[in-house]
C-alpha cells in the first residue's frame, strides 16, 4: 500500500496565495513562509521554524510584534465600548494620539503646528503633504531627490527616484531631480564632504538660474534617511543647508519621516540630528502601534484648506489611534531611542568589521536601527569614490541564506544589492549578536564557489 505524504504545513496557504494573488506582491516573494505567531522579534512559521525578524513590517512595529502596551491599549478601547469607525469625528482616542504625537515632536515644531489625519497609509500622507502646499503657495511642481521613495500613488510615485516602477506609467507631475548626497556612489564621483557640498551647491544654483528651466515650485520633499533608497543617511550639514535654502526661496520643506520616526535613527525624529524645522512632516508606519495610520503634521500658516480638501473615509481608525499613543508614550519614557543609537552603534560595528575578511561588503552605513550593508563585485575595479559595482544577484543569495538560518533580511538600494536592517527597538544585545552571526554566516555562504 502506497502512502501519499501529507502537505507540509503552510504549503497549501502558499499555493493558493501564489494563484489568487496579484503578480505585484513582494515580501511574499523573498519570504515564502506563513508566519502563525509572532513575539517581539521572533516569528514563528507554520513549519514550526523560528525567525529572527530584520524587516519589522518595513519599520512598522518599533516595539516589535505583539508587545504587551500595545496589546492591552486594543483590548482597553474594544472593552470600552468605543467606536472603531467614525471619519474624522472627534474622540477621546484620537484626541489622546494628537496630544501623544505632538508632546514627541520638536518643541518648536509642535508648537505652531496642525494635524491632518490621513488614509491609512503614507503614501497618501505624501499626496496630502503635496496638495497641501500647492494650495498654500498657489504653485505647482516639486523638488525631489535621488534615491528617493514616497510612495506609490500619483503624487508619491512622481517624487519618488525608482525608475522601474514609474517607467511602465505616464507622467506624474512637475519634479525636478536634485542629486541626494550618497557619498559612496557619488553622484559627482567625489564622495565625502567634498560631494556634500557640491551637492547643495548645485541645488543653490539650480534654483536662482534664470535659464536653469526651474519654475519655483511648491515644495521640497526629502528624506533624512533614505531607506528603500538603501540605508543612506543625509549629513546633518546637508539637511541644515536645504533648510538655508528653501527658507530663503520661500518654498516649504517637506521631511518624510515614514520610516525614520519614533525613534528608528537613534532620536524620537530624524530631524532632531541635524535640528532643521521643517514645513511639515509625513508620518506613517510605527505611528499606528503595528495598526494603518498615517498623518501629515504640518505649521499653522500653511492651513489654508477648504473643508473635504483632503478626505478618505479610513481616517479615523480607533484602535490604530490607542496603539499609536501607547507606543510614542512607550519609546519616549523608555529611552528606546538611545537604545536603538547604542545597538544600531555596535551593529554597524560588528558588521564594518567583517568588510577585512569579506570584500564583498562594500559598505555599512545607516543610523540607529536602520541600517544597510551594500554588497558588491569584490573582484572588480573600485570607481573614483572606491565604491566597486553592486551585486544583486549575490544579495539575492544572501537573502536566501539569512532565511536558511532563521533571519529575515529584506534588500534595497539602488540596484536591490542592499541588505537593509531594521529590526525593532527592543531587539535585546543576544538578538544583536544573533543578527551579526547569522548575516556573517549566510554572507560567507553565498559567496562559496558552487
Amino acid at each position: 500500500m502506497t502512502l501519499i505524504a501529507e502537505p507540509a504545513p503552510g504549503s497549501a496557504i502558499l499555493r493558493r496565495q501564489r494563484v489568487r494573488e496579484s503578480a505585484a506582491r513582494t515580501y511574499a516573494r523573498s519570504f515564502p513562509i506563513v508566519p502563525v505567531r509572532a513575539h517581539g522579534m521572533t516569528v514563528e512559521g507554520a513549519d514550526g521554524r523560528r525567525y529572527l525578524d530584520c524587516l519589522s513590517g518595513a519599520g512598522t512595529l518599533a516595539l516589535g510584534h505583539n508587545h504587551p502596551v500595545v496589546l492591552e491599549a486594543i483590548r482597553r478601547t474594544l472593552d470600552s465600548g468605543a467606536p472603531l469607525h467614525l471619519l474624522d469625528l472627534a474622540t477621546a482616542e484620537k484626541d489622546d494620539f494628537t496630544t501623544a504625537l505632538l508632546e514627541s515632536l520638536p518643541a518648536e515644531f509642535a508648537a505652531r503646528a496642525r494635524v491632518h489625519f490621513c488614509g491609512p497609509a503614507g503614501t497618501d500622507a505624501v499626496e496630502a503633504a503635496l496638495k497641501l502646499m500647492q494650495t498654500a503657495t498657489g504653485r505647482r511642481g516639486a523638488l525631489a531627490f535621488t534615491g528617493g521613495y514616497h510612495g506609490m500613488t500619483a503624487g508619491a510615485l512622481a517624487v519618488t527616484g525608482n525608475v522601474a516602477v514609474k517607467e511602465p506609467l505616464p507622467g506624474g507631475g512637475e519634479v525636478t531631480r536634485l542629486p541626494y548626497p550618497y557619498s559612496y556612489r557619488c553622484p559627482f564621483g567625489l564622495g565625502g564632504p567634498a560631494g556634500e557640498r557640491l551637492a547643495a551647491v548645485y541645488t543653490e544654483r539650480l534654483l536662482d538660474d534664470p535659464a536653469g528651466g526651474v519654475v519655483r515650485p511648491a515644495a521640497m520633499i526629502l528624506e533624512a534617511v533614505q531607506g528603500e533608497g538603501g540605508a543612506v543617511p543625509a549629513p546633518d550639514g546637508w539637511l541644515r543647508e536645504m533648510r538655508r535654502i528653501t527658507t530663503e526661496r520661500g518654498i516649504p520643506l517637506i521631511v518624510d519621516e515614514v520610516q525614520t520616526g519614533v525613534g528608528r535613527t537613534g532620536a524620537m525624529w530624524a530631524v532632531q540630528h541635524s535640528g532643521i524645522v521643517p514645513d511639515a512632516m509625513v508620518l506613517s508606519k510605527a505611528i499606528g502601534g503595528s495598526l494603518p495610520l498615517a498623518v501629515v503634521v504640518y505649521r499653522e500658516e500653511y492651513d489654508g484648506w477648504r473643508p473635504g480638501a483632503h478626505t478618505g473615509t479610513f481616517r479615523g481608525n480607533t484602535l490604530a489611534m490607542a496603539a499609536g499613543a501607547a507606543t510614542l508614550r512607550y519609546v519616549a519614557e523608555h529611552r528606546l531611542a538611545d537604545r536603538a543609537e547604542r545597538v544600531g552603534r555596535y551593529l554597524a560595528g560588528e558588521l564594518t568589521a567583517l568588510q577585512s575578511r569579506l570584500p564583498v561588503i562594500g559598505e555599512v552605513r545607516g543610523r540607529g536601527l536602520m541600517l544597510g550593508v551594500e554588497l558588491v563585485d569584490a573582484g572588480a575595479e573600485p570607481d573614483a569614490c572606491g565604491a566597486r559595482p553592486a551585486d544583486p544577484a549575490l544579495a539575492v543569495r544572501v537573502r536566501e541564506a539569512c532565511l536558511a538560518r532563521g533571519l529575515i533580511v529584506e534588500l534595497g538600494g539602488r540596484h536591490d544589492a542592499v541588505l537593509r536592517l531594521l529590526p525593532p527597538l527592543t531587539i535585546t544585545d543576544e538578538q544583536a549578536r544573533a543578527v551579526v552571526e547569522r548575516l556573517a554566516e549566510a554572507v560567507e555562504a553565498a559567496v562559496e564557489p558552487r
